[in-house]
């Protein structure tokens, strides 16, 4: 399968994705905060449509509105009375719905849609190859330079803010990251599944290990090698891609659950 280009620019854009997706996925889980890669996901289907009626480059479209989307999502959650997930449902269903108007009226529900709705290997251009890489690198220095703040954040917002961190700060930089993510990895899982990404190696994880650390570092091998795997099962068995990704991280996710119910069972 690696002699076809197509197969390649998809492993280029997603391993990176992946990742990236796992290392933030990791804190918005312990926040409890998972849902919102859902909420900008259909958030980034909404632009991306729109992109799409109009004949624009989608990306460049999507990515600066998911962004602001997720730093609206923030203030909203902080400082008024829509809290948490009726934040999330009211941006996300507001842009969808604004979207696919747009869309239908103009084009109609054409195949780039659908491809953003469900995921293509085929989908991702030379240009999102290059883009997904640069802005990658990005998202994974900015986690590593931040990385002692979020781990703060994570666990104790109340601590961080009284050691003078700034925690709305470090929760927008959270929320930006998720966003250039989701938006990156549209192309490959969908807008529907790429939430996916962001809970199940995390939650998969989180069944075996103790600390913050190991739980990074094992579902970001697990995020990238269930990646591969689905990737590779969707070209063999000429599965959807996202949902082959999903698949196999399910099957991961129970494996570990069986782990640690025989550990618990032999403690």
């Amino acid at each position: 399968m690696f002699g076809y280009k197509f197969m390649i620019r998809a492993l280029i854009v997603g391993i990176p994705v992946a990742l990236c997706a796992v290392l933030l996925g990791v804190s918005l889980v312990l926040k409890r905060y998972s849902m919102i890669g859902d909420g900008l996901s259909h958030v980034g289907f909404g632009a991306l449509a729109a992109a799409s009626a109009f004949n624009w480059a989608p990306l460049p479209v999507a990515i600066p509105i998911v962004v602001l989307s997720a730093f609206l999502l923030l203030r909203l959650s902080e400082n008024s009375k829509i809290k948490g997930d009726s934040a999330i449902a009211l941006i996300s269903s507001s842009a969808l719905a604004i979207g696919v108007t747009i869309a239908t009226l103009k084009n109609g529900m054409n195949t780039d849609i659908s491809n953003y709705l469900f995921g293509s290997i085929v989908a991702a251009s030379d240009f999102d190859a290059v883009l997904s890489l640069c802005l990658s690198a990005v998202v994974i220095v900015l986690y590593i330079l931040f990385y002692n703040r979020i781990f703060a954040v994570t666990f104790d917002e109340n601590f961080a803010k009284a050691t003078g961190t700034r925690v709305s700060f470090y929760n927008t930089v959270i929320a930006i990251l998720t966003a250039l993510t989701v938006v990156l990895g549209m192309r490959i899982m969908g807008t529907l599944l790429i939430s996916s990404l962001i809970i199940f190696p995390a939650l998969t994880s989180m069944q075996v290990c103790k600390t913050f650390k190991s739980v990074v570092i094992t579902s970001s091998v697990l995020s990238v090698s269930c990646f591969f795997f689905g990737i590779t099962a969707s070209y063999l068995y000429r599965t959807p891609v996202g949902a082959s990704i999903v698949i196999v991280n399910i099957i991961a996710f129970i494996i570990f659950l069986c782990i640690r119910t025989v550990r618990g069972g032999r403690s």
